[in-house]
């Protein structure tokens, strides 16, 4: 972690006992709970991963050393804790997760009131208190009286989705789906809202685990368990999680990866078309996202608004400019009539009530769509040469248009591609999507030969 900066993408992440010790974390507790102030009251969660056993005490500790009234929800899925803290009241909420990251890693995420992701400027206040040890000591009347634990938090969330579902309609399709919770929170909820909305369920990793069965990230090689249960049951399609289930990752009847671009394309078709919600007339994504997005849906005329990469520059961007929804490639999906936040649960629930309506298989509608091959690389190096990489870039497709909003995304009419610094990891994602798979391999070559023209033999790729 950089000496100044502790805020990725998304909230603070680090290696377990190594990046995020006891000492950093009870530091960052106490700058949070200085930022909130005296007497606020603050939601605490958190998910399955290893370490956060220690990590829950020490924030919960921090905050009520600055005279923060703390509640415990345990357990739970992000956006259950988001919903929670919106829907009733708190000032605040911090949730201890590092979404898709490998299981070593951990995280400390803040809410604000709104249930939405705390902005850049109130990470830059936190960090300031931070480096400069200004935490707030109270003396021991100002104290709290203890952590009040909340047990309902799941219940609250579940109820706010059904209510705004066709459950009727829902359960006279007699659906069965394939669900991968990967080993956390997810199993806590999403089992539990498909069961209610009479969806018969295949499940696997669903167990709570501090060791998972597989890699937290639901991407295509980490789900070949999922696609073999979802052909071999004959299920309507799977649903894949990440670690604190904001994320929906679909798999479609034929064990198909469906890149989340792609099932939020039909997501937003099934808001317009079968539920009558057209207002406000746009969408927001980030760079990351197909640029076929705005091909499609302008038909419907929806205006497609590009953000830096991070759900909290979506969710943002939606509360200051209103959005029918918000989306990202790797799978959050954001429904502002729920919340502004990415939501697996209520991303799951909108997917098989759009298959009540539509009356067909998922892999019918998406042969609808315009048809794209896609490749998603890691390069694993230093990021000091960037600028060089992109110089290069630039020079070697001059003819195409460029978008520097995050990295650099180039966009012919055949082609995209973006390239830009992980924002929770130390590596360079890439990201190609070509009209046929010989262009696809080509314009990936050719960004391969930069990164190794300006690297070398360190440059490492996977």
């Amino acid at each position: 972690m950089s000496s100044r900066r502790l805020f990725g993408t998304d909230g603070v992440r680090g290696v377990v006992n190594v990046d995020l010790t006891p000492e950093m974390v009870l530091r960052l507790s106490l700058s949070i709970g200085t930022y909130f102030g005296l007497g606020s009251r603050v939601v605490v969660g958190s998910d399955m991963r290893a370490g956060n056993s220690f990590l829950t005490y020490i924030v919960i500790g921090g905050l009520i050393s600055t005279g923060v009234k703390v509640y415990n929800a345990g357990l739970v899925p992000t956006p259950a804790l988001q919903y929670y803290v919106k829907t009733r009241g708190f000032d605040g909420g911090v949730m201890i997760t590092a979404s898709h990251n490998p299981p070593e890693y951990s995280g400390v995420k803040i809410v604000m009131a709104d249930g939405v992701e705390a902005p850049r400027k109130v990470e830059e206040e936190i960090e300031e208190i931070y480096h400069e040890l200004k935490f707030r000591r109270v003396s021991w009347r100002e104290i709290s009286g203890g952590v009040v634990r909340v047990y309902d938090v799941v219940d609250h969330y579940l109820d706010g989705i059904v209510d705004l579902i066709d459950v009727d309609r829902v359960r006279k399709l007699n659906l069965k789906v394939a669900i991968d919770p990967a080993n956390n929170v997810g199993a806590l909820a999403t089992p539990r809202l498909l069961r209610t909305l009479g969806v018969n369920l295949v499940a696997i990793n669903s167990d709570l685990s501090y060791s998972p069965s597989r890699p937290p990230e639901p991407i295509p090689e980490n789900l070949e368990d999922l696609i073999a249960v979802v052909k071999s049951t004959r299920a309507n399609f799977g649903i894949a999680h990440d670690g604190d289930a904001d994320r929906a990752i679909f798999i479609d009847d034929r064990g198909l990866y469906v890149p989340g671009d792609v099932s939020a394309v039909l997501l937003c078709r099934h808001l317009v078309e079968n539920r009558s919600e057209r207002d406000p007339p746009r969408v927001v994504t980030a760079v990351s996202s197909s640029t076929l997005i705005s091909k499609i849906l302008s038909t419907y005329g929806i205006e497609v608004v590009w953000t830096r990469v991070g759900s909290i520059n979506i969710s943002r961007t939606m509360v200051e400019r209103g959005a029918l929804a918000g989306f990202e490639e790797n799978g959050g999906f954001m429904y502002p009539k729920h919340q502004y936040v990415r939501d697996g649960a209520m991303t799951t629930a909108l997917m098989v009530e759009m298959l009540s309506y539509e009356k067909t298989s998922l892999s019918n509608l998406l042969s609808e769509l315009p048809k794209r091959h896609v490749v998603k690389k890691r390069v694993y190096t230093s990021r000091e040469r960037l600028p060089k990489v992109y110089e290069i870039i630039r020079e070697r497709f001059s003819n195409i248009e460029f978008v520097d909003i995050d990295g650099l995304k180039g966009i012919s009419d055949k082609f995209w591609f973006l390239v830009r610094p992980s924002g929770t990891e130390p590596l360079v994602r890439v990201f190609v999507e070509a009209e046929t798979e010989q262009l696809l391999s080509e314009i990936l070559k050719e960004l391969v030969d930069i990164f190794v023209e300006v690297y070398g033999s360190e440059v490492r790729i996977a």
